[in-house]
């Protein structure tokens, strides 16, 4: 029943995204220690530059949304970052993976020590499938904004190149993943990082065409 639910959400999502604030984003809120409320500026500015560049009309305010609780399913774009360890729990388990494979989509952004807990409690969710990194042709990177080298790099961290990765079910990305990138610190108010304005808005462009792609897939 969630499956379906969640489905029908994600269709009326296309027609509802550009008026009245009827699609709302949420941050997901996990257990194990990790800081699940990092960034509190980010998802807000994302959606008002969404708002403003691809006139979309989401709602203002983003909630936070526990993985395990069934409000997650009023949600067809969760968001998810921290630094830390990531701990879920059967229910939790259960929970994520019907509202993905019904037709929710989750957005993480690794803010530095997150990578390797994620892929553990993630490969728990969808067994069946693995991250895989995205090409630079692929469509996320080339919506009303065009990335021809793939993620941009906001933040240094270990001197690696920022990487994209998808999480597919059925052939529909469910997932998408931004590692060594720091997306979401890219989103935050300038005064947060002291980021650059062409830093910030790569960041912001590129967080409008995950929206666009996640919207229009």
């Amino acid at each position: 029943m969630k499956s379906v639910f969640v489905l029908v959400l994600s269709i009326l999502t296309l027609q509802s995204i550009y008026s009245q604030h009827n699609v709302q984003l949420a941050v997901l809120k996990y257990s194990g220690g990790g800081d699940w409320y990092a960034n509190p500026t980010s998802l807000p500015n994302l959606i008002r530059f969404c708002n403003e560049q691809l006139r979309t009309d989401i709602n203002p305010e983003p909630v936070a949304v526990d993985v395990g609780s069934q409000e997650i399913f009023n949600y067809p774009f969760i968001h998810m970052t921290g630094h830390g360890n990531v701990v879920l729990s059967n229910q939790d388990i259960q929970n994520l993976r019907q509202y993905l494979i019904g037709g929710g989509f989750l957005h993480i952004s690794d803010n530095y020590g997150l990578d390797k807990y994620v892929r553990r409690e993630l490969s728990k969710v969808l067994p069946e499938s693995e991250f895989l990194e995205l090409p630079f042709d692929h469509p996320i990177y080339k919506q009303k904004f065009t990335f021809t080298n793939g993620l941009p790099k906001i933040h240094e961290h270990d001197d690696k190149p920022p990487q994209g990765f998808g999480l597919f079910y059925e052939g529909r990305m469910v997932c998408f993943y931004d590692y060594e990138c720091d997306l979401g610190d890219g989103w935050e108010d300038t005064m947060v990082h002291k980021d650059s304005r062409a830093t910030r808005e790569k960041a912001l462009q590129m967080g409008a065409n995950i929206i666009q792609f996640v919207f229009t897939q």
